[in-house]
């Protein structure tokens, strides 16, 4: 099978999209299939044993050169699976004639609104948004890309059910949850505190530092609660802003910002902290939940988008209101003062995603393209 995976960004991007393009071309190459790549960045990739065909991101011209990368090497393909760029690799296959696999990660024109600070309110709010002729065409263009896909993958139920909401038949949409990548043996947790220089009652974050993270929040949960260190992992167009609110909120050393870290560098913090803390105002089911828990990190989170499907409040983490700093702080308070809490909550974190695997999700998704294939 030749598959074409269209992603628009990379590593050493971070974010799940990145860290799910890469590691799916490689378990396809690893097990025969020929894989091509066609992504933007902002400097050439690091090789790969397959080509990964780029545009530079900040060019002005990169929504049509993107295409026409895509049709290019659709040609040669037997299938495209888009994880992002849809409406691109929508028209690279249509142009080809070759089937569309989507792995859809977001509503992509919301995250659009809300970077424009065109739209301020919650993902399930922006659906009852009518708005202008631009919403409209850009809804238009992202269901008319969806509607033509052969398969919708969708990480969450939740996800799922918005796409059968904008008219994609639920039929051709099933639920793939994100992967656990292989957890290398881990030092233990105080050897890994003295590497990262942490100490004491220490959160983690990793991912992209965007509007979506609502970091503030989170930088507002831990000022309110003594004695505890937030460390950053990640880089994005908030970090600015956010180290500038982390000063005026007085929280000098505790709020870390440790910038991009690898793949294996994120799980070895996750391993050193006490809890991962997630403060997004929307999420589908971040990569990022899925790692702190396979390596027995517990999660505080805010309850949105797909999360709870995964964070099960009490058994594996804590749950709290997204936007609420008071009541996230709350749920840290109560995080580390009952001790018998933290280590029922860590016992049950590694297995509670046994069923994620690289394996066991790249597999099923290898099945969906190898079909999609053969009926074409």
């Amino acid at each position: 099978m030749k598959v074409l995976v269209v992603s628009g960004i990379w590593p050493p991007d971070p974010g799940g999209p990145a860290s799910h393009a890469s590691a799916l071309a490689d378990f396809l190459h690893e097990r025969g299939h020929a894989v091509e790549v066609v992504t933007t960045a902002d400097a050439q990739p690091a090789p790969r044993p397959y080509p990964v065909r780029w545009v530079e991101r900040t060019s002005s011209t990169r929504h049509g050169r993107c295409t026409l990368l895509v049709r290019r090497a659709a040609l040669g393909a037997d299938v495209v699976y888009a994880t992002s760029m849809v409406r691109r690799a929508a028209v690279g296959a249509r142009l080809t004639g070759r089937p569309l696999v989507v792995k859809l990660v977001s509503d992509e024109v919301f995250e659009r609104m809300q970077r424009e600070r065109r739209f301020a309110g919650s993902l399930d709010a922006f659906q009852g948004v009518h708005g202008g002729a631009r919403l409209r065409f850009l809804r238009a263009t992202r269901d008319r890309a969806l509607r033509g896909a052969r398969r919708v993958l969708s990480p969450s139920e939740y996800l799922r059910a918005l796409a059968v909401g904008w008219g994609v038949d639920p039929e051709r949409i099933a639920v793939v949850p994100n992967a656990v990548p292989p957890i290398p043996e881990l030092p233990p947790r105080d050897e890994l505190r003295a590497e990262l220089a942490l100490a004491g009652n220490v959160l983690a974050f990793a991912g992209r530092l965007g509007i979506q993270k609502s970091l503030h929040v989170a930088l507002e949960a831990v000022a309110a609660v003594p004695d505890v260190t937030l460390a950053i992992a990640g880089d994005g167009p908030e970090r600015e802003p956010l180290e500038r609110r982390a000063a005026q909120l007085g929280l000098d050393g505790r709020a870390r910002f440790l910038g991009r870290l690898p793949r294996d560098g994120v799980l070895r913090l996750y391993r050193a902290a006490d809890a991962a803390l997630l403060s997004s105002s929307w999420e589908n089911f971040p990569h990022s939940v899925v790692e702190a828990l396979a390596v027995g990190t517990p999660v505080i989170a805010t309850a949105v988008g797909g999360v709870p499907e995964v964070v099960r409040d009490g058994e594996n983490g804590l749950l709290a209101p997204a936007g609420d700093a008071g009541a996230l702080a709350a749920a840290v308070v109560r995080f580390f003062g009952d001790r018998e809490l933290r280590e029922r909550l860590a016992a049950a974190s590694p297995g509670s995603v046994a069923g994620y695997s690289e394996e066991a999700v790249f597999t099923r998704v290898a099945g969906v393209l190898e079909r999609v294939a053969a009926e074409s």
